[in-house]
């Protein structure tokens, strides 16, 4: 038995006639972290959201926990269980409190019993540092605050993975950080992830590997440490030489 939870294999993707993947290969292991950086358009945020079919790729196999992703709905759906999504713009309901927001998806999709629902994001909330919010509205709320809502609403759907879409991009400065301490400790409690991100710090201090990505192929992928100390493509030098 693979302990891979993500095996993405020859993985091609075309907007029109430009290609934006070109022969993903990338397998991810049970509590792996991974972080995806590179340049703006080399592929990173859609290379993460063929992983649970917001975008449809048209060659190669992405197989989630052992289902593979094909037109088959129920496939789809189960994978979309499996898989939490953070993306740069937080997508709250502003009509709904923010333990509305978390409790919405358990209830409709898992069937959960309200209260049952209600204790679960009482529970994330709290992981996320955020639990004295939980009447509130997103409008009330601040951008980092926002973010941490949607990990914790993310998170009462109990999934086995966690992806990030630079999660931290549309951020003030001083928000950052309480966004990346919520990943951080996610990280530690033993969260499969995969981070598309430009915060290096972070990628130092949680990522197993580092992937550099550029014109949509996976240009290098290392252990963390050896990516930053000995980066061995000079595109990945070239970037690394402009964020560090």
């Amino acid at each position: 038995m693979s302990d891979s939870i993500i095996k993405i294999q020859s993985v091609n993707k075309w907007f029109g006639d430009f290609q934006v993947l070109k022969d993903i290969d990338l397998e991810v292991k049970q509590k792996q972290k991974i972080v995806v950086c590179g340049p703006s358009g080399s592929g990173k945020s859609t290379l993460i959201r063929c992983i649970n079919r917001l975008e449809e790729h048209q060659k190669g196999t992405i197989v989630v926990d052992g289902t593979e992703l094909s037109e088959n709905t129920k496939n789809i759906e189960k994978i979309r269980a499996e898989v939490g999504m953070v993306f740069q713009q937080f997508n709250l309901f502003p009509h709904l409190s923010i333990l509305d927001n978390c409790t919405l998806a358990p209830i409709w999709v898992k069937k959960m019993p309200k209260k049952e629902a209600e204790h679960l994001a009482m529970k994330q909330l709290e992981q996320v540092q955020i639990v004295d919010q939980a009447l509130k509205f997103p409008g009330q709320l601040s951008g980092g605050q926002q973010q941490r809502c949607a990990i914790a609403r993310a998170l009462c759907m109990e999934p086995k993975i966690m992806l990030f879409d630079e999660p931290t991009s549309a951020l003030d400065p001083e928000m950052i950080k309480e966004v990346l301490d919520a990943m951080v400790n996610l990280a530690k409690a033993g969260m499969t992830m995969i981070v598309v991100t430009h915060e290096m710090g972070f990628a130092k201090e949680v990522a197993d590997e580092v992937i550099f990505m550029d014109e949509g192929m996976i240009i290098e992928k290392a252990e963390t440490k050896e990516f930053f100390a000995n980066p061995k493509s000079d595109r990945t030098k070239l970037f690394l030489s402009q964020i560090l």
